[in-house]
């Protein structure tokens, strides 16, 4: 079994952990992120002693009771409907191992976090994408994920707010899809890493929904991503003892160390989201006006919710070559076709605090490699 060459990590790793290392990053897809020094600071005197007594030993499959009711209680369920993994990917990873089988298929978005079509197809199932399309504001379009599935659907996949086009599903959208999967047998799984940070609609977590699974996890809204810790939330008793039974041979357990931060983090998890909040909400009001300033050579669809935005080169051309000389300048984007989308660049606007001359030098790149093409003689 081979998998192909992770374009967006290989990407990511080459220029964020070069040296020196990039002087702007606005690839990253997380918040702002913190030191241990500033995680302690938020603990009071007994919740410290606690971290500093943590054994270093095997932590419990599921995750331990105290972190899965700090879970439950957010999320709004029973302790008992969580399961821990090793981050979001984990959970992603175990859902498609079980939902593998010979000739089946899953429905996911497109574009999508890459790893969700390798690993699928690597362990036989058939990816079919609904399609996000700028024209309609990347909106989920019911009627096309309808046409999709047939008798052999296993899974059926909706990430909101979504990776990396910001969109997100209305209230009604996603208990419509919820209502058409489980009708017809298809586990719902509703990715909710950016939950709750959004900008206009608000949208209740799947979690509400009787037959949905909802992927959760430290490394976006939490900003924590260091943890790699993630959970499922899911209310069939059978498919919860297939996820701890399936994660013992794939990671076993969380570090325990990992357990009882994050444990600490979510009781002080107001404050943590009110960080990304207020740097998201303030770097997306220079994005506002940046890309109306720029619509000559830039499209963008405003994100509806977590930190990352998608635009594109409005005259079609690649934006690898565009984002490869941007880093050179010091300023860092993700290349579409990372995603299957060679035109659009990702672009991370929740852990920079140093948006604006970020965006400086990239309206001075702009003017330059305009005043080049103006430069360039008519050929006739």
């Amino acid at each position: 079994m081979n998998l192909p060459a992770f374009a967006l990590d290989n990407w990511l790793d080459h220029y964020k952990f070069a040296d020196p290392p990039i002087e702007h990053d606005l690839a990253s897809s997380t918040g702002p992120s913190w030191t241990f020094h500033e995680l302690i600071q938020l603990l009071d005197a007994d919740e410290r002693d606690r971290l500093f007594e943590t054994e270093l030993v095997y932590s419990a499959a599921d995750g331990g009771e105290e972190l899965r009711s700090v879970i439950a209680e957010m999320q709004q369920v029973a302790a008992d409907q969580v399961q821990i993994v090793t981050g979001a990917s984990e959970a992603q990873l175990i859902l498609l191992f079980l939902a593998a089988e010979h000739g089946g298929n899953v429905i996911l978005p497109w574009p999508c976090f890459p790893p969700m079509k390798a690993l699928a197809e690597s362990f036989g199932l058939e990816t079919r994408f609904y399609r996000l399309r700028r024209e309609n504001g990347f909106r989920v379009e019911l009627s096309e994920v309808e046409a999709l599935v047939d008798r052999s659907t296993k899974l059926l996949l909706v990430n909101s707010p979504h990776n990396p086009t910001g969109s997100t599903v209305s209230d009604e959208d996603l208990r419509s899809l919820h209502d058409f999967a489980t009708q017809r047998g298809i586990q719902f799984v509703s990715d909710e890493i950016y939950h709750p940070i959004y900008y206009s609609r608000e949208t209740n977590s799947a979690a509400r929904l009787p037959h949905a699974t909802v992927i959760g996890g430290f490394s976006k809204a939490l900003s924590l991503s260091g943890l790699r810790v993630g959970w499922l939330v899911e209310r069939d008793p059978q498919r919860l003892r297939l996820y701890c039974n399936t994660r013992q041979y794939f990671t076993i357990s969380n570090a325990a160390l990992s357990v009882t931060l994050a444990t600490l983090a979510l009781k002080h998890r107001e404050t943590i989201f009110a960080r990304i909040r207020k740097l998201a909400r303030s770097n997306l009001a220079l994005l506002d006006k940046f890309f109306a300033e720029h619509s000559d050579r830039l499209g963008w669809i405003r994100p509806q919710g977590g930190t990352t935005a998608f635009p594109w080169l409005v005259d079609g051309s690649n934006a690898r070559p565009f984002c490869q000389a941007l880093a050179e300048r010091g300023v860092l984007f993700v290349p579409g076709d990372c995603f299957g989308m060679a035109e659009h660049f990702r672009l991370g606007f929740g852990s920079s605090e140093q948006l604006s001359q970020a965006l400086e030098r990239f309206a001075d790149f702009l003017q330059e490699t305009r005043s080049e093409k103006k430069d360039v003689p008519a050929v006739h």
